[in-house]
C-alpha cells in the first residue's frame, strides 16, 4: 500500500492576524483610557480574546506587542510586560480546561486577573514611580491608610486589586463577547492553528496528560525544565552584565562630577582670603558671595552631596567653608576636621599641597566619592583645597532601579522566548511522539485481530503528522512499518488458519478412524466435544478455575477433545467391538487404550514441537478414566491431581456412553442417565463439572436432539 505524505497546512499568516488585531484593540482601549487619564488600562482585552482563541504563544506575542506599543504614550508600559505574560498563562489554561471538557468558575478567574494585575501592577509603581501613577488611586490610599492605620503600601495594592477587578471584568467580558461573535469554524480553526497533526479532542489531550504525569522523565517535564533553567540563566546573565556595564558608566559620570565641582569651586575661591575665611568666618569680606557661588556650583552638578574648602595641616584640616546640605549640620569656618581612613595613603601628598587621584570611602559620612582640587595663589603654593563629595547612595538607587527594569523587560521578553520553545515542543515533538506512541502501542502487543489491527493502522495514517522535520520522518516510517507489519499478520493469520484447519482436518480424520473401528459409537466424536465445550462454559460462567479457562485453553479443550479415545486403536476388533459383557481379563486390554493414547499424543508432540493442544489431547486420551476419589485408571490419581481437561472429559464421555446405544445395551433415558451422573459427582466426577452440567440441561438436549435427528 502507498503512504502519502501528510499536506502540511499553514495557518500562521490567520494566527499574526489575530494578534495584530488583538494587539490593535489593546491599544486603542489603553490609549483612550490614557487620554481620558480613567485609572483604568483596559490594556488585556485582546490578549485574553487571543489567548483563549489561539493558545499560549499567540497570547504571548499579544501581551508583548501591547506593551510595547502602547509605551509610545505611557514610558513605563514595557515595565508590566510580565504581568501580561501571567495573565496569557492563565486565561490559556482556563480556555484548555473548558475545551477539555472541565469547567472552570470565571469568577476565581476574575479574582485571579484582579491580583495579578492589582498586586504586580502597584509594586512595579511603587519600585519604578515610588507611588501609584494615578492620583484617585493615590487619595483612596491616602483616605484608607488614615482610616484604618493599615500601612500606605498595603492600601494601594487593596485598591489597586478593586481597581483591577473592574478593569480585568469589563476587559474579559469584551474579550468573551468577541469570541461568541466570532462563527465556530473560524474559533475551531484558529484554535488548531498551531497543530503539526490532525488535532486531538479534549479527552485525548487530557488522556495523553495523565500518562506524562506517571512518567517521571515525560519529554515535556525534560523541555520545560531545560527551557525554563535556560531563560533563568539568560535573563541573569543579562541583566548582571548590563547592570555593571551600566554601574560603571554611572560611577565613571558621578566621578567626573566631583572632578567638576571640586574644580569650579576652587575657580571661585579667592587664594588670598582663605586665612580671613577660617579666622573670621562669615564676617570675613566676601565671604557670603563665595559661599553663594559655592552653593550654585553644589546644586547644578548632579550627585554632588557635600561641597566644602579645607587648609590641611598636620594636625587635621582646618574649615573655610562647608556648605549646609539637608539635616546634616555643616562645619563652621575656623573648625577642624580629623582625617578619615580612606586618605591615610594621601597625607604626604596632601601636606606638600600635591594634586590626588579620587577617593572612594564609606564611612560615618556614608558611601561617597571624593574629588579634592588644589586652590593655589599666584605664586603657585597650595593654600587649601576644594573638596566634593558624590554621594553613592544616589548611585546605588538609580543602578537598583536600572536593574528592576532590565529584570522586569527581559523576563518579559525571555519568557515569550520559552513560550516559542514550549508551543513549538509540544506541538512538533510531544503531542506526534505521544500520539504515535498511542496508537502504536496496540499493534506491538499483538492481541488483536486482523480487524482490530487494521482499524489501528488506520489510525496512525490518520494522525496527519506534517511537522517537517525528523519528528515527520520517524511518523512516515512508522506508518509504512505498520501498513506492512498489518499485510504480514494478514498473510499469517491467513496460513495459520490454514493450518489450522488441516490440523482439525487429521484431528477429525484420525478420530473417524477410531470411531469406524467402533461399531456402536455413532456421532460420539462430535457429541462428546459439544458436551465438552458447554461444561467448559459453564465453568467459567460460574467463575471457577478461571486461573485455568482462559480463551485458548477452552479452544484448546475442544479442539483436542475427538482424541480422547485415539488409544482405542490398538485394541483388538474382539474385545473392542464384542456384544457382551468384557471378561476381566479383556477388560484389562480395554484399559490399556488410556496408556497407547497417552503414547500416541507424545509422539505426535515430539514432532509438532509441543503445541498447546495436543499437551490436552495427551491429558484427555490418558486421564479420562480417571475418578475424583483416586480409584479410576490408568494411575489412580484423585481430585484436582487430575487435569481439568479429562475431569472435564470424564462428565462428557460417560454421559454419551449413558444416552446413546451401544452393542451390549441400548440407550438410558436422559433421567436415569443424568441420576447417575449425580450419584457420581464428588466420587467419579468432579462435583464443579456436574454441577455446571446439571444448569445446562438445554444446551445438552439440543445436542442430544440434532444428533438423534441426524
Amino acid at each position: 500500500m502507498k503512504i502519502r505524505r501528510q499536506k502540511r497546512t499553514n495557518n500562521g499568516v490567520y494566527t499574526a492576524l489575530y494578534v495584530i488585531a488583538g494587539i490593535a484593540l489593546n491599544f486603542v482601549l489603553s490609549f483612550a483610557c490614557n487620554r481620558l487619564s480613567l485609572p483604568l488600562w483596559f490594556d488585556t482585552a485582546g490578549t485574553i480574546a487571543v489567548s483563549a482563541l489561539c493558545g499560549v504563544f499567540a497570547g504571548l506575542l499579544t501581551a508583548v506587542g501591547t506593551s510595547m506599543l502602547c509605551s509610545v504614550f505611557n514610558l513605563y508600559s514595557i515595565y508590566y510586560t510580565l504581568i501580561g505574560v501571567l495573565i496569557v498563562l492563565l486565561t490559556s489554561t482556563y480556555a484548555t480546561s473548558f475545551r477539555t471538557g472541565k469547567k472552570r468558575n470565571p469568577l476565581i478567574y476574575l479574582i485571579l486577573l484582579s491580583l495579578i494585575g492589582g498586586v504586580l501592577g502597584s509594586v512595579f509603581q511603587m519600585i519604578l514611580l515610588g507611588d501609584s501613577q494615578f492620583q484617585a488611586i493615590r487619595e483612596t490610599a491616602i483616605y484608607l491608610s488614615d482610616l484604618t492605620g493599615a500601612p500606605y503600601l498595603l492600601c494601594v495594592i487593596a485598591v489597586g486589586v478593586g481597581v483591577n477587578f473592574v478593569d480585568k471584568s469589563i476587559s474579559a467580558g469584551l474579550a468573551w463577547l468577541i469570541l461568541k461573535i466570532l462563527p465556530e469554524d473560524i474559533s475551531r480553526a484558529a484554535w488548531e492553528s498551531g497543530w503539526k497533526q490532525k488535532p486531538l479532542t479534549g479527552p485525548q489531550i487530557e488522556s495523553l496528560r495523565q500518562r506524562r504525569g506517571r512518567s517521571r522523565h515525560s519529554m515535556q517535564k525534560k523541555i520545560s525544565i531545560m527551557m525554563g533553567t535556560i531563560a533563568t540563566v539568560l535573563t541573569l546573565t543579562l541583566s548582571l552584565i548590563f547592570f555593571n556595564m551600566y554601574y560603571e558608566r554611572k560611577k565613571g559620570e558621578y566621578t567626573e562630577n566631583a572632578i567638576k565641582a571640586a574644580s569650579f569651586a576652587a575657580a571661585v575661591v579667592d587664594p588670598e582670603m582663605v586665612s580671613d575665611y577660617i579666622k573670621k568666618g562669615r564676617e570675613a569680606e566676601g565671604y557670603a558671595e563665595t559661599e553663594e557661588l559655592l552653593y550654585h556650583i553644589r546644586d547644578s552638578i548632579q550627585g554632588v552631596k557635600y561641597l566644602y574648602v579645607i587648609r590641611i595641616k598636620d594636625d587635621g584640616c582646618y574649615v573655610a567653608f562647608d556648605l549646609d546640605y539637608e539635616d546634616v549640620p555643616a562645619f563652621e569656618p575656623g573648625e577642624k576636621m580629623e582625617f578619615e581612613e580612606a586618605f591615610e595613603e594621601y597625607k604626604p601628598a596632601l601636606f606638600a599641597g600635591q594634586e590626588i587621584p579620587t577617593v572612594e570611602s564609606d564611612d560615618i559620612s556614608g558611601w561617597l566619592i571624593t574629588a579634592y582640587e588644589p586652590v593655589r595663589d599666584k605664586n603657585g603654593k597650595t593654600v587649601c583645597y576644594a573638596a566634593a563629595d558624590v554621594s553613592m547612595s544616589f548611585l546605588s538607587h538609580y543602578v537598583t532601579i536600572f536593574l528592576v527594569r532590565m529584570l522586569l523587560v527581559f523576563s518579559g521578553f525571555l519568557i515569550i522566548i520559552i513560550g516559542y520553545g514550549l508551543w513549538a515542543a509540544k506541538y512538533s515533538i510531544v503531542y506526534p511522539i505521544a500520539s504515535m506512541t498511542y496508537v502504536t502501542n496496540g499493534i506491538i502487543s499483538g492481541d488483536d485481530d486482523q480487524k482490530s489491527l487494521d482499524k489501528k493502522v488506520k489510525d496512525i495514517r490518520a494522525l496527519g503528522i506534517c511537522t517537517g522535520d525528523e519528528t515527520e520522518e520517524l511518523y512516515f516510517a512508522i506508518s509504512k512499518m505498520a501498513t506492512g507489519m498489518a499485510e504480514q499478520m494478514r498473510e499469517l493469520r491467513y496460513y495459520s488458519e490454514a493450518t489450522s484447519q488441516m490440523q482439525n482436518g487429521l484431528i477429525i480424520t484420525m478420530a473417524n478412524m477410531v470411531e469406524d473401528r467402533d461399531s456402536d459409537t455413532g456421532a460420539h466424536i462430535q457429541k462428546t466435544a459439544a458436551y465438552v465445550r458447554i461444561i467448559a462454559e459453564g465453568l467459567k460462567r460460574k467463575g471457577y478455575y478461571l486461573h485455568k479457562l482462559t480463551p485458548k485453553y477452552m479452544s484448546d479443550i475442544v479442539m483436542s477433545a475427538p482424541l480422547h479415545d485415539v488409544g482405542k486403536i490398538s485394541i483388538p476388533d474382539a474385545v473392542l467391538n464384542k456384544p457382551g459383557k468384557l471378561t476381566e481379563e479383556e477388560y484389562e486390554i480395554m484399559k490399556t487404550h488410556t496408556i497407547a493414547g497417552k503414547k500416541i499424543m507424545e509422539n505426535a508432540i515430539s514432532s509438532v514441537q509441543g503445541e498447546s493442544y495436543l499437551k490436552e489431547a495427551r491429558n484427555m486420551a490418558a486421564y479420562h478414566h480417571e475418578r475424583w476419589d483416586g480409584k479410576g485408571y490408568p494411575e489412580g490419581l484423585h481430585g484436582e491431581v487430575i487435569p481439568l481437561s479429562a475431569r472435564i472429559m470424564a462428565v462428557a464421555d460417560v454421559f454419551d456412553a449413558l444416552s446413546s446405544p451401544r452393542i451390549y445395551k441400548p440407550a438410558f433415558p436422559l433421567d436415569k442417565a443424568l441420576n447417575i451422573l449425580n450419584e457420581g459427582s464428588g466420587t467419579q466426577f468432579d462435583p464443579k463439572c456436574i454441577e455446571v452440567f446439571m444448569e445446562s440441561l438445554a444446551e445438552v438436549k439440543q445436542v442430544l436432539k440434532k444428533y438423534q435427528e441426524g
